[in-house]
């Protein structure tokens, strides 16, 4: 593989929020890769699969979004952070910032989990060819795997109301393993968790300026079995909420990635190559995986 450099990047927001991020290039870029994170994910998370792409010949950025990591707030608790700004603010200008360095190159997303959920909220989406969503899906309760669902109702009933009176932030302790998140951010991921619709009754409303509607750039998206919260339906689910996009569902089994598990997480840990070769295929040439991916209406 190339020889990969990095650099750390500042830049800011539209609304003015200092925003970090890392930047990868590889040889002879011909694509330009912004990685969106999960929620609780610090950015550095994705650094391998960044790497990876970045040898492959992609320059990739991948960040933190505002109250997390290097673009954290000393007083997250009164920030006034709240879920969509994620993607209305931070994603919208990471995509910016991308282009200002990759001028030229094509530009595509990788999504994982609410950085493919969150896509619809950006002002520029119409400036992405194609979009890769791996581990995305509703956060509704009930489309995902029973087993989960002791964890979920201590998770949003007992530890998170807990953490939010002790501390007016969700902190990573109490079985919480992500980064500390603002308690708006909680409340409004809460609230969409409880019902089958999720975001569509605040899409509806406008809520907040959004672009569900108007996405057009293709999109595939990949599942794994032994994911309890991404499952098929899920991502289906999702996938709904942009109705002008072609899409594509693709389900893989661990064993099939010559791993022995993937979950929700493991999609980017290291040893993940045949997925990310995946991947690569269709960020840069909009291919389908080998058997093809389920369209999705």
């Amino acid at each position: 593989m190339a020889e990969v450099y990095v650099e750390e990047v500042a830049f800011e927001a539209g609304d003015g929020w200092a925003l970090v991020g890392d930047l990868y290039r590889g040889e002879a870029p011909q694509v330009a890769v912004l990685i969106s994170a999960g929620t609780g994910f610090p950015r550095r998370f994705y650094r391998h699969v960044a790497a990876w792409l970045a040898a492959r010949g992609a320059v990739v950025l991948t960040y933190d979004y505002r109250g997390i990591g290097d673009s954290g707030t000393e007083n997250l608790a009164h920030s006034g952070i709240d879920y969509p700004d994620w993607g209305r603010h931070d994603m919208t200008a990471a995509l910016e910032a991308l282009e200002q360095v990759a001028p030229g190159l094509p530009l595509v997303t990788l999504g994982h989990s609410i950085g493919g959920q969150f896509v619809g909220f950006m002002g520029n989406h119409a400036k992405v060819a194609r979009h890769a969503f791996v581990s995305v899906g509703s956060g509704y309760w009930g489309v995902h795997h029973r087993t989960r669902l002791p964890l979920e109702l201590y998770f949003w009933w007992g530890f998170g109301t807990f953490s939010l009176w002790r501390w007016g932030e969700i902190r990573p302790v109490g079985g919480w393993g992500g980064a500390a998140l603002p308690p708006e951010v909680f409340r409004t991921w809460r609230r969409w968790s409880q019902r089958r619709s999720y975001i569509k009754p605040d899409l509806a409303a406008r809520r907040w300026p959004h672009h569900f509607d108007e996405v057009a750039a293709p999109i595939c998206a990949w599942v794994f079995p032994d994911d309890g919260i991404a499952t098929p339906t899920a991502a289906r689910d999702t996938l709904s909420c942009y109705p002008k996009a072609e899409k594509h569902l693709v389900v893989r089994k661990a064993q099939e990635l010559g791993v022995s598990a993937v979950g929700h997480e493991g999609a980017f840990r290291k040893g993940r190559e045949a997925l990310w070769e995946e991947l690569w295929l269709w960020l840069t040439d909009g291919q389908l995986p080998e058997g093809g991916g389920v369209a999705v209406s």
